[in-house]
């Protein structure tokens, strides 16, 4: 998961990165797309697939995403007054009220991931031998992360920002780890340990079930795409920008797929899998000694700590431009005297709150808080993925009008129906249960798209969009139903 979701960049920042060279723009763009994610891989793996699967799920997470990062490349290119954030292509292609969901989930999303950071970081001090927070999901840990989420709010609500020298901190805490892990997992690499888990253990399912266990995890780790095309005005030419997009991304794959496929030569998919998070430190502590778990801890520790910061500011602009935007309540777009969305800040920092409490009862709470940040992005994805093949279809056949000119463009068509695609598959594969989950977080918040219309006067829904209130308060219902027969087990 990256800490640089659609996060704009400061006017010096801004000017510091203009007109990069294709090598340089490559690195800024996978910097911003390394999460702390990736230090959760080679446990979340090995308890869903094999070798073989892992490769196949790793080809077709790393296809899909490519044609999500070019399909969100090409509608910064074709529509860029729709500036505001996903949630902005959902309402320009299906309405006011399925924008105002895209939004809701994409916030959602990212408070459910600052959940997880906080469930991380209590379950990787566990593991440095700090007794009481279990796997993060204790009583204990839930009460020490509510310290630390009331103290970045303080901090937050002063007008801190995250900074230049924030970033590269971030960024070497968790860049040098992942290389290191590599390079010494390749170095003390057994090949006989890989075959053997070549095929998966006796626990895993069949290699369908083993790719389909593992998509949400490569969404959770891919979060940050959708921001990879902030960066392409910086590019010397048009033609540098699909250069960098392909080039950043492959190098970001290509870390996440060898982090991944490297420790099944390390160990046993059975014991990788019994391995606490993060199981990157476990793998090299195996690998290397108890040194490895305490170098990727704290540099996980450092990176998750700064990256939560830019989270944190992320979610509450998320719902600051939607009420500026008035596709939410008015309320959560004043701003203090320093200038911070306070209320936005707040509600944010209610929802974290209210997940850390609600993990309590979760027979993993890592797990859980990392499916719901995946599960509640693929709506927001999908919605904007099906938005570009309706702009492309909409144009004269796959025609682009904007130029003046009749520029056949069937490559984004092409494009378009891949994103497409891949974003349905990602709904089958994260499953009924987080489907319904999901209805039970969504349908709520139409509380703020009532109170939204009352500020303005307006009818509150139309027919269209009252059959979409029905269709998610069924869902809801659904999901609550399931919560309380055990169909879905948090």
């Amino acid at each position: 998961m990256s800490e640089d979701r659609e996060a704009g960049d400061s006017p010096e920042e801004t000017r510091s990165v203009d007109k990069l060279s294709v090598a340089a723009l490559t690195a800024l763009v996978a910097g911003s797309m390394v999460g702390a994610g990736v230090f959760s891989l080679p446990g979340r793996f090995a308890r869903e697939a094999g070798v073989a699967g892992a490769l196949i799920a790793w080809v077709i997470a790393g296809v899909g995403m490519l044609m999500l990062a070019f399909v969100f490349q090409m509608l910064a290119i074709r529509e860029p007054k729709l500036d505001s954030g996903v949630f902005a292509y959902a309402k320009a292609g299906f309405g006011e009220y399925l924008g105002f969901f895209s939004g809701f989930g994409y916030w959602a999303s990212a408070c459910a991931g600052n959940t997880f950071y906080w469930v991380f970081i209590m379950s990787t001090l566990s593991g440095l031998g700090v007794r009481g927070l279990g796997g993060g999901d204790t009583v204990l840990a839930v009460a020490v992360s509510s310290v630390g989420l009331w103290g970045f709010f303080l901090l937050i609500r002063k007008g801190v920002q995250n900074a230049t020298f924030i970033n590269t901190i971030i960024t070497i805490a968790k860049i040098v780890p992942i290389v290191i892990f590599v390079l010494l997992c390749i170095f003390v690499f057994k090949l006989h340990v890989f075959l053997q888990n070549w095929a998966g253990a006796d626990y895993a399912g069949s290699l369908g079930e083993q790719i389909r266990g593992t998509m949400l995890v490569t969404v959770f780790v891919f979060l940050g795409v959708e921001g990879a095309s902030v960066y392409s005005r910086h590019a010397r030419s048009r033609e540098d920008v699909g250069r960098t997009t392909v080039l950043g991304f492959l190098s970001v794959f290509a870390v996440f797929a060898s982090v991944t496929i490297a420790s099944y030569g390390i160990m046993p998919m059975a014991d990788i899998a019994a391995l606490p998070q993060p199981s990157m430190a476990g793998v090299l502590e195996h690998a290397v000694g108890p040194w490895g778990r305490w170098f990727v801890s704290i540099g996980l520790i450092v990176s998750v700590l700064g990256a939560y910061l830019a989270w944190s500011l992320m979610a509450a602009e998320v719902l600051s431009v939607m009420a500026e935007s008035q596709d939410m309540p008015r309320f959560l777009a004043r701003t203090n005297r320093n200038g911070v969305p306070e209320n936005a800040v707040l509600l944010s920092s209610l929802l974290v709150q209210l997940l850390l409490v609600i993990l309590l009862f979760a027979s993993n709470a890592l797990d859980l808080a990392l499916d719901l940040t995946s599960a509640l992005t693929l709506i927001p994805f999908f919605l904007a993925a099906l938005f570009a093949l309706k702009l492309v279809l909409s144009r004269n056949g796959g025609t682009e009008k904007n130029t003046g000119k009749n520029t056949l463009v069937p490559r984004d068509i092409m494009l378009a129906i891949l994103a497409c695609l891949y974003t349905a598959f990602l709904i089958f594969a994260a499953g009924l249960q987080f489907l319904l989950l999901s209805f039970v977080i969504y349908a709520p918040a139409s509380i703020l798209f009532v109170m939204t219309r009352r500020e303005q006067g307006r009818t509150l829904f139309t027919a269209r969009e009252f059959v979409i209130l029905m269709v998610s308060l069924i869902g809801a219902a659904a999901g609550i139903v399931a919560l309380a027969t055990g169909f879905i087990q948090l």
